[in-house]
Parts: structure tokens; C-alpha cells; sequence
């Protein structure tokens, strides 16, 4: 038997801190989330280790590293109205829930946004609304939104994101072709939008009107 908690906190030394991730509140948030609840039975012994692990519909739950990377590139604060595109197991939510006011995140496959509804829900997060969509263009009403999080790789950044970022927001999306892609920050301010590369790294694609088409 795993002993998830001891498990957590090796993860957060070894792969998180260790790594340069130095937000107190967002290592806090993830020695708090029980992250091998976000993957299947069969794989949650594999939770906390240095990977991406399948979570169905040909999707993944992030490497642990680059989800506290994104987070902390969005320099939050504890105030923010956030959007995340592409909700996946819920995890990403999850600590994007115990930092800001209120989460709204987009799932274009519906039982993985079903599935992390009911998850998020049985866990306390009650600041977050899910919304079963094409990502790429947003939520417009529910717009501006002081950081967006985009967790699957696009061709571009989709204009519609940019339009729905409040004056000084952040968006981290990852950039490139299939296979690999550039994390950028995106800051947007009154002279335009500042751009940022954090490295290279690997995701799904971003299916949607303004990113991959769907094969």
C-alpha cells in the first residue's frame, strides 16, 4: 500500500522545491490536494511520481512540475477570477481553486468535465464552475478575467483569450506544433501584450476553433 500523504510531501521536495518553485501558498496548496484521486485506481500509485499519467479520451493529468511552473507564472494573489482552459481530471482546478476567488474552467469532452465536477464538488471546491465548450473562444461572459491558464498546447494564441484578459492579467498557454511547444506568459498592458518564454514542454493538443482541428 502507498502511503499517499508521505508520497505527496516527497513529491513536493523532490520534484516542486527543489525545481525553483518558491509561492509559500502554492506548495502549500499542493502538499494539501490528495492528487492520486485525480487518476484512475489502477495508476494512483503512480500519482505523485515525475510524470503525466492517462486519465482517459486520450487526455493527460500535467507532469506535477509544470502544474506548480503555470501556477506560479501567473503570480497570483489570492483575488483573482481565473480561467482555465481545459479542465482534464480536475487537479489543475483544484489548485488554481485554493489560490484565487473563483475558478471557471472550459472541458470540451464532457464525462472528463463530468467526472471532475462531481470530484471537485466532493472536495470542497465550491469556486469553481465548470462549462462544457470549445476552450479557444473563451467565456466571454463572464469576462475579463485577471489570469487565464490554458493547459494544452496550441498552434497560436487564440485571440479570443487575449480580448478576455483584464488590463495587467497573465495568460500561460503552451505554443508550438504537435509534438512540441514553447511556454509562453503573456501579460497584457496598455501598450499591448508582452510576451514571455518559460521553456519548452509537451501537451495535448488544444482542439477548438482557434487552435488544432479536430482529426
Amino acid at each position: 500500500m502507498v502511503d499517499f500523504p508521505k508520497a505527496r510531501l516527497k513529491m513536493v521536495e523532490e520534484q516542486i522545491t527543489s525545481r525553483g518553485i518558491k509561492d509559500a501558498r502554492l506548495i502549500a496548496a499542493i502538499k494539501k490536494i490528495p492528487r492520486h484521486l485525480f487518476v484512475e485506481e489502477a495508476l494512483q500509485s503512480q500519482a505523485y511520481t515525475d510524470h503525466p499519467l492517462p486519465i482517459g479520451e486520450k487526455q493527460t493529468i500535467s507532469q506535477p512540475y509544470m502544474v506548480a511552473l503555470m501556477t506560479e507564472a501567473l503570480l497570483l494573489t489570492g483575488k483573482e477570477k481565473i480561467l482555465e482552459i481545459g479542465t482534464g481530471s480536475g487537479y489543475q482546478t483544484a489548485i488554481l481553486a485554493e489560490l484565487c476567488e473563483k475558478v471557471f474552467s472550459i472541458e470540451r469532452i464532457r464525462p472528463l468535465a463530468i467526472r471532475a465536477r462531481k470530484l471537485l464538488y466532493e472536495l470542497g471546491y465550491f469556486n469553481v464552475e465548470i462549462k462544457i465548450f470549445d476552450g479557444t473562444f473563451g467565456w466571454r461572459e463572464e469576462s475579463p478575467f485577471d489570469a487565464i491558464l490554458v493547459t494544452a498546447g496550441s498552434p497560436d494564441i487564440p485571440q479570443p483569450l487575449i480580448d478576455q484578459l483584464a488590463a495587467g492579467g497573465r495568460l500561460v498557454i503552451p505554443v508550438g506544433d504537435t509534438f512540441i511547444q514553447e511556454l509562453f506568459r503573456v501579460t497584457k498592458t496598455e501598450a499591448g501584450v508582452k510576451k514571455e518564454d518559460m521553456g519548452g514542454c509537451r501537451f495535448v493538443k488544444l482542439i477548438g476553433e482557434h487552435g488544432w482541428k479536430a482529426e
